[in-house]
């Protein structure tokens, strides 16, 4: 079955940085509501879906459906607007980008994110260095008064970019993490005969701590918890071969440990003898910095076995964050097998 990118398309275009997920949540919930038994909203604003199975084990997976963006903070007199980050980025990937910001008021205005800076045409050597986050503004080409009757403090800033096929390759911004909301759905729609429990939540402010994910599994009580993230793929010119943390068309990633977690290693082997068993492209990854929804599972009580798969992604935390369409089909059918195979083995140390 070829890989339902306008779906994909759909999730990675949806608008919701973290506590402000209400567009990505109904589009998930909307998919879920007909592959689960049950579906709820928590309070933290993750949507939980339960898949029954004998009632004897628990598996929770974690996709996280917040994407990382700004709020903002404050509207200049001449209707520049600034703004305050909501996740990590890379300064010098933001110059010139467009934004979407999300009136409160209703409707969406496009602007241009900018850092103070000179044109270059009057640029000296001096002035050439990298701007910081908190140099940037937005420009939605409109004056200071109008500026203040749309928008308010606290309003949304998304990156503004369309997901798109890029030779075996699909691009977009979000996608981190909505390929793992995508993987999740995707894998729930394959499995077959199961007898877990299955807990598919799609969780909320991970880019900002992995805070859904924390409250969700204190709630859940999971027995074994999954996450669903990217990882980095360093298969590009500059990188290295020894900081090569995944590469594209590599197949899923396993991960063995990131800066939340170091993955239960018999859950390591159940996943990678399960792709050997039905011949899943995979690789094993180590990310020395970053953390998944895997750690706050792992940590959640007294303790869950806990481990993350992850989609090889190139150029993360950027608007041109590409995956593999090979990737997300191998990570999908290794999720689904675990799925069906998830009751046959003992996690105790």
């Amino acid at each position: 079955m070829p890989l339902n990118v306008d779906l994909l398309k759909r999730l990675c275009e949806a608008p919701g940085i973290a506590s402000y997920e209400t567009s990505v949540r109904h589009l998930v919930r909307s998919e879920l509501s007909g592959i689960v038994d049950e579906l709820r909203v928590d309070t933290m604003g993750s949507l939980v879906g339960l898949k029954r199975g004998e009632g004897n084990r628990r598996v929770m997976l974690a996709a996280h459906i917040d994407e990382i963006g700004f709020i903002v903070k404050h509207v200049e007199d001449e209707g520049f607007i600034r703004i305050h980050n909501v996740g990590g980025f890379d300064p010098r990937t933001l110059v010139a980008q467009r934004v979407i910001v999300h009136s409160s008021h209703g409707g969406a205005l496009r602007g241009a994110l900018m850092p103070e800076s000179k044109p270059i045409h009057l640029q000296s050597a001096d002035d050439s260095k990298p701007p910081k986050l908190e140099e940037f503004f937005v420009d939605v080409g409109l004056p200071g008064s109008q500026v203040r009757e749309l928008v308010d403090l606290g309003d949304m800033v998304t990156l503004d970019r369309t997901a798109e096929v890029v030779g075996d390759c699909v691009m977009s911004k979000a996608m981190d993490d909505r390929v793992g909301v995508f993987v999740m759905l995707e894998a729930l729609r394959q499995v077959g005969s199961h007898r877990v429990d299955i807990l598919a939540v799609a969780t909320s402010q991970e880019e900002v701590g992995l805070r859904g994910a924390t409250t969700a599994a204190f709630g859940l009580e999971p027995h074994i918890g999954v996450a669903l993230d990217v990882t980095l793929a360093m298969d590009t010119p500059g990188a290295g071969k020894a900081a090569t943390v995944s590469k594209l068309r590599g197949g899923t990633a396993i991960k063995l440990m990131d800066s939340s977690l170091i993955c239960h290693p018999k859950l390591v082997r159940h996943f990678r003898d399960l792709a050997e068993l039905h011949s899943i492209p995979h690789q094993l990854e180590i990310l020395p910095r970053g953390g998944t929804d895997g750690g706050a599972i792992q940590r959640s009580r007294a303790g869950v076995p806990s481990i993350t798969i992850s989609i090889p992604t190139r150029y993360v935390h950027t608007v041109d964050e590409m995956v593999a369409i090979t990737d997300v089909e191998a990570t999908i059918a290794l999720l689904a097998r675990f799925l069906e195979d998830a009751h046959t083995r003992d996690y105790s140390l």
